[in-house]
């Protein structure tokens, strides 16, 4: 494993409030890393969308939007991947299970899993001793 790069954690209640705080931390890292050799405008939209998927995932499902509780974020970068963990504690889901959307009949919600999977190279949960964890990982070369 190389050196990291930057390491960020985020600890926030369990309320969507913070949410747009999440997503422009994303951005924010995106822009800044200067060995990325893609385009980073597009690199901001996919982490703001994803840590904000993600982290809404984790506020409304896991935690029941219970505002005691909170919801626990790392971002760790070095030369070769970007990778983001969302700490719950909630119930727990088997990712596998979760359905692609119908595009022909679109609803409102569920689409979440479906764009983090899409524009992220991994996407893995599961459930440690005290908690879940959704491991999403963005190579960078």
């Amino acid at each position: 494993m190389c050196d990291p790069i930057m390491q960020v954690e985020v600890i926030i209640p369990t309320q969507t409030k913070y949410l747009n705080l999440i997503g422009s931390i994303g951005e924010h890292i995106a822009k800044e890393l200067e060995d990325y050799s893609g385009d980073r405008e597009m690199l901001a939209y996919h982490l703001n969308l994803v840590l904000t998927e993600a982290t809404a995932n984790a506020i409304k499902h896991a935690n029941c939007n219970d505002p005691k509780d909170s919801v626990r974020i790392t971002i760790h970068i070095d030369d070769h991947e970007l990778k983001i963990k969302v700490y719950d504690h909630g119930q727990g889901f088997d990712l596998e299970k979760v359905d692609i959307p119908d595009f022909d009949h679109p609803k409102e919600g569920g689409m979440g899993v479906y764009f983090i999977r899409t524009l992220m190279d991994s996407v893995t949960y599961n459930r440690m001793s005290d908690c879940n964890v959704l491991e999403i990982v963005k190579h960078l070369k």
